[in-house]
């Protein structure tokens, strides 16, 4: 793949992930393993509000190829197929959920010097078309995406950014909703915390004139174990600490607290990730 601009979905990624990832207010336990045939299985149990569910996962690669299937407790069947390369700096997916066959859909993601473009299309009558693209280089991009509704011949959704990179930062401002919200956000990464970085992202709704403003941080103890937490304007306040029990296995607690209803109970999740 040519070494360009990521695709317009990246945009901000590295913000967002530092203040969503890994926080849950549910109990999750997850299992995974592979072998040297290629073949890799994940298990996943989900206790969420007295509701259990779980999924079983497995994906088998080949040359440049790969094929995910994955099977819940709903019955449900997902089953992605994955060709990198079928053409120059070119990857095909195509995907569906069982038993809706109406949930098929095939994309086509191109990558180039100065260009990054992805193509998906639903597989059925009158299907919903996705379009992205951004250019520029790694360090600046300029990107837009919009979707397509064929059934009644109108634009549903599109949005446009820019998103800015460099080796201790990354910042990128998305204009979406049709141009009723705009997000901003910056990220560093500091020596001071071992690694770690601090976070800050506006967003802004126009149309009820309401702003967010969310801040947070990540910090490595040592090696081995990250703390991370969050704050907004809302009061909203979020903390996790992540210990990694043995390679590639962790153990992560988290917590949820609204500064300014003290009164009520705190969210608590506890995940647990295990690889043999």
């Amino acid at each position: 793949m040519s070494k360009g601009p990521e695709l317009f979905s990246d945009f901000g990624k590295k913000a967002k992930d530092l203040l969503n990832k890994d926080y849950t207010s549910d109990q999750k336990f997850t299992i995974s393993s592979s072998s040297y045939t290629g073949v890799a299985l994940v298990s996943n149990l989900v206790n969420k509000g007295g509701l259990s569910s779980g999924d079983v996962a497995a994906q088998y690669k080949h040359k440049n190829a790969v094929v995910d299937v994955k099977i819940d407790t709903e019955s449900n069947i997902l089953t992605t197929f994955t060709i990198t390369d079928f053409l120059p700096s070119a990857k095909t997916l195509a995907s569906v959920k069982l038993p809706d066959y109406n949930s098929g859909k095939l994309e086509v993601q191109y990558f180039h010097e100065h260009a990054a473009l992805t193509t998906a299309v639903g597989l059925k009558k009158s299907p919903a078309v996705d379009f992205s693209a951004t250019i520029g280089t790694p360090s600046i991009a300029f990107g837009a995406e919009a979707s397509y509704m064929t059934s009644s011949a109108e634009f549903t959704k599109y949005n446009a950014g820019v998103n800015m990179t460099k080796p201790d930062s990354n910042a990128s401002a998305i204009l979406a909703d049709k141009g009723d919200s705009l997000r901003v956000s910056y990220l560093h990464y500091l020596k001071q915390l071992n690694g770690g970085a601090v976070v800050g992202e506006i967003a802004r709704k126009f149309s009820t004139n309401e702003n967010t403003l969310t801040v947070g941080c990540s910090y490595f103890v040592d090696p081995h174990t990250l703390v991370k937490a969050k704050l907004n304007n809302h009061g909203n306040l979020g903390a996790l600490v992540q210990h990694e029990l043995r390679p590639k296995s962790f153990l992560t607690v988290s917590g949820a607290f609204d500064t300014r209803a003290l009164e009520k109970t705190p969210k608590f999740g506890l995940a647990l990730s295990l690889k043999p």
